[in-house]
């Protein structure tokens, strides 16, 4: 019935049109924006999401950067579509909900449904236009170089935004550095090119990464030295210039041509990647002036990298909105299997998984638990592989939406996930025992180079430790939500136990660990059974736990202030400056940093002055390679100036009070020790090419906390082997590792023989006081029928590795069995005898003679 038509009893029908909304204004408040829908979707905002948007809104709205943090499951999603549609209804200007990818612009459109909220997916669409819908896209959508929404140079109008909303802030992150990341790959005419014009630059830097980059090795990593980059800009830009229209290039060169001559560039097999060490996000003109830009976030600790990656302002990120309590947490026990006792193996792990998949039955076979789903996360097909026979399902990314769905409709199973982290809601039934069985490993060629020249400084471990907390808040979606977390291996086994580690990890995720950890105390030694009853408890909803797991949370806080690091805030300043012609202001940016920076984080403070000798190499070239000098000091895997030499090593005096001097500044206590050498073992993958660099590292800290003086001189003087222990005064092992070749590999292929007699040679040109002990771990120690064994030389195959892991292990458990005995040079001198591992017999007991064929 159409409004003033008289109905059947003589009434008039009610024109609803003017009813309500005569003179009424728009409300602007979050909490009224909710509460005035017609069908709320719950009765109430959740006391948390009300404090959030309360607090945004009385106080911080007017802030261009505002980062909101509230635990997994805690309703960010709303909170985020609410601030968007809030800024629409003040006509503030458009708005855009950005998201990692089109899977989650799909979860964030459904929920914005049951909002009563209009949203769209197409920029061009007209009610985006004209600020009546939020853009809901993913973040290559706004950021790339032919971006729709304009980009500096284009000839386009920008399109002005009044909000942008970040949802999962810390998976932007990866994704915008990735975005102004330029991928010359081997197979396009360029790389050639470009290898050619670097050839003499890249082999005075590193003869062997040379040989590697020539024989395609998948290893193979070469950073080009920044002053070949820089002088050589002029031919960069000719070589790639003609390209910019190739779909390899079109997205990434508009935003990076510009400051080309201050990108990093590293060349490997596959590619050479070229990226800026900060986004230039000014080319992105609607992201930098939009009237307001809102990260909501999780997992992130750190926040430095929103300074760096975003340009916000650090004043404003240091202050972050969150609710009053971080009790909103779903419930979880995190246990590490290796942490409670160290011969506890993965597969025995994955059986346990699979029975509680089944429903775990005690030894009567009585149903203790029902069935649950269990999802088990890795991150690559290999890691995968070893839960092939245990899993009813392996899904990748493509499989996602199909996937969630099903476990989210009931029992499934054991499920893995491969190399998804971030972005995957498992509520409820859809998960109750969580699995994480590594982490993602760095994969681009500088991220590979900050792995080993940062390998143990703050920004690392906080990268890690984001990655891992980010996994394990797969399993909870809200407060009432409830799952087990299983950590595997001893790479996360320490992240849950170092200290270092633990201090970056979210104030819930903390309490948690820490209840979990009285737990473990009292399990510790035991076998799988004890974690199974541990596992019982969580699952099977033992009040004692259940009590205990809430109390655990009452009364944490969220951190009042962000971290925000200094030297990423001058890293950002010091970009900006060089950008526009200041090279020396960015120069002494940077040293200022390093002035301020901890004395101990000698690592990051050699990283800070390579880049100071970056932008210094711009007005002084002398100047810059002095610098570079200087960072050499602190970090000896940074790039070695034009005229460096190979620093000599020397054994130490005594090698029991070398061993003991290392571990007691290492570790805290007995667990850390005991993980510490575990993880060591762990990171030498036999078969597995892109470990190669984590089994070279494992081994020069294996020789540190053995006492003897460990380098790598291969990646620290570019030349040499690929490690170099000083087992006496008169004696070094110049070792080669091989790791990476096939298990099935019978012989020790000439080529690889060839370079152990290079490295051999290499040291006796250097220092012709010692004997050169040659030595390779590789899977077989029979020689090539081509190649000519060297003298005296011993190999370390996978069978004597087992034999070496075996000892190193009971030498650590020897060691922890009384506070601090680690520290005591008798006691550790002692240990190293008893288990062979001196410098005069370590060799001849954990390596075989070579064998001709």
């Amino acid at each position: 019935m159409l409004p003033g038509e008289v109905r059947e009893d003589g009434a008039m029908a009610l024109n609803w049109d003017l009813i309500g909304t005569g003179g009424s204004e728009a409300l602007l408040r979050p909490r009224d924006i909710y509460a005035g829908l017609a069908d709320r979707p719950w009765p109430y905002l959740r006391h948390e999401q009300g404090e959030v948007l309360d607090e945004w809104f009385d106080h911080r709205r007017d802030d261009r950067d505002v980062v909101i943090k509230q635990n997994t499951g805690g309703g960010k999603t709303a909170v985020g579509l609410l601030i968007a549609q809030s800024t629409l209804n003040e006509g503030i200007g458009k708005a855009v909900y950005l998201t990692p990818d089109n899977y989650l612009v799909k979860q964030v459109r459904e929920e914005a449904a049951k909002l009563d909220m209009v949203t769209t997916e197409d920029p061009r669409d007209q009610a985006f236009l004209t600020a009546q819908a939020v853009l809901v896209t993913n973040y290559p959508k706004l950021i790339n170089g032919m971006s729709v929404f304009g980009v500096v140079g284009d000839g386009k109008e920008p399109v002005d935004l009044g909000v942008v909303v970040v949802d999962d802030a810390h998976a932007a992150l990866a994704r915008t550095e990735d975005q102004f990341r330029l991928r010359v790959p081997a197979g396009h005419e360029a790389y050639g090119k470009l290898l050619e014009l670097f050839a003499e630059d890249l082999q005075h830097q590193s003869a062997n990464a040379w040989k590697e980059l020539e024989d395609k090795d998948p290893t193979a990593l070469a950073p080009i030295p920044f002053w070949a980059w820089a002088d050589k800009h002029d031919e960069v830009l000719k070589i790639l210039r003609p390209y910019r229209q190739d779909r390899d290039f079109m997205f990434v060169w508009p935003l990076i041509a510009d400051v080309l001559h201050l990108c990093t560039a590293t060349a490997t097999s596959k590619a050479i990647e070229i990226r800026p060490s900060c986004p230039p996000i000014d080319r992105l003109p609607s992201f930098v002036r939009a009237r307001r830009r809102v990260y909501l976030t999780a997992t992130l600790a750190d926040d430095s990298a929103l300074v760096t990656d975003f340009g916000a302002d650090p004043a404003l990120v240091a202050k972050p909105v969150t609710p009053g309590s971080a009790a909103d947490l779903g419930e979880r026990m995190i246990l590490a299997p290796v942490a409670l006792n160290p011969t506890l193996d993965s597969e025995a792990v994955r059986v346990l998984a699979r029975q509680f998949a089944d429903g775990d039955r005690d030894g009567d076979g009585i149903a203790e638990t029902d069935p649950v789903n269990v999802v088990v996360l890795v991150p690559s097909d290999p890691a995968a592989a070893a839960w092939a026979s245990h899993a009813d399902r392996t899904w990748r990314v493509g499989d996602l939406e199909a996937g969630v769905k099903e476990l989210q409709g009931g029992h499934v199973g054991l499920v893995v996930l491969v190399n998804k982290y971030d972005g995957v809601n498992l509520p409820d039934g859809a998960c109750r025992l969580l699995i994480l069985d590594g982490v993602p490993r760095p994969l681009d060629g500088v991220e590979r180079r900050e792995s080993v020249a940062l390998a143990d400084s703050t920004v690392r471990l906080a990268r890690e430790v984001q990655r891992i907390e980010q996994g394990m808040g797969r399993g909870v979606r809200d407060s009432e939500d409830y799952c087990a977390v299983l950590l595997l291996g001893a790479n996360l086994a320490v992240a849950i136990h170092d200290r270092r580690h633990l201090a970056l990890f979210s104030p819930a995720t903390q309490a948690q660990l820490k209840l979990s950890r009285e737990i473990a105390n009292q399990i510790k030694g035991e076998g799988l059974d004890s974690v199974r009853q541990a596992l019982r408890a969580c699952l099977g909803r033992q009040p004692q736990w259940t009590q205990r797991s809430r109390r655990a949370l009452a009364e944490v806080r969220y951190a009042e202030h962000g971290t925000v690091r200094g030297e990423a805030v001058a890293l950002r300043e010091a970009f900006d400056l060089a950008v526009t012609g200041r090279a020396l202001a960015a120069a002494d940016r940077v040293q200022r940093a390093v002035n301020e920076l901890d004395a101990s984080d000698k690592a990051l403070r050699g990283w800070l002055r390579e880049q100071k000798a970056v932008y210094l190499h711009l007005t002084n070239r002398a100047d810059a390679q002095r610098a570079l000098a200087g960072a050499l000091d602190d970090n000896p895997f940074v790039l070695r100036p034009v005229d460096a030499a190979p620093v000599q090593i020397r054994a130490a005096v005594a090698q029991a009070r070398a061993a003991a001097e290392f571990l007691a500044g290492q570790y805290h206590d007995g667990v850390s020790l005991r993980l510490g050498v575990q993880k060591l073992f762990e990171d030498v993958v036999w078969g597995d090419e892109e470990r190669s660099d984590d089994a070279e590292q494992a081994w020069q800290k294996l020789g540190l906390h053995l006492g003897f003086v460990s380098s790598r001189p291969e990646k620290q003087h570019g030349t040499g082997p690929d490690n170099l222990w000083a087992l006496s005064p008169a004696r070094q092992a110049v070792t080669e590792l091989k790791t990476g070749c096939g298990t099935d590999t019978t012989t020790i292929a000439k080529k690889d023989m060839d370079q152990l007699g290079g490295s051999v040679r290499w040291m006796n040109g250097h220092d012709r006081e010692v004997k050169a002990l040659p030595v390779m771990l590789h899977p077989s120690r029979v020689s090539d029928t081509k190649a000519t064994p060297l003298p005296g030389m011993r190999v370390v195959t996978p069978e004597a590795f087992k034999k070496l892991k075996k000892a190193v292990m009971q030498y650590a458990a020897a060691l922890t069995s009384s506070p601090d005995r680690w520290s005591d040079e008798q006691a550790v001198g002692e240990q190293l005898a008893h288990h062979k591992l001196t410098g005069d017999r370590f060799f001849d007991a954990y390596a075989e003679p070579v064998r001709a064929s």
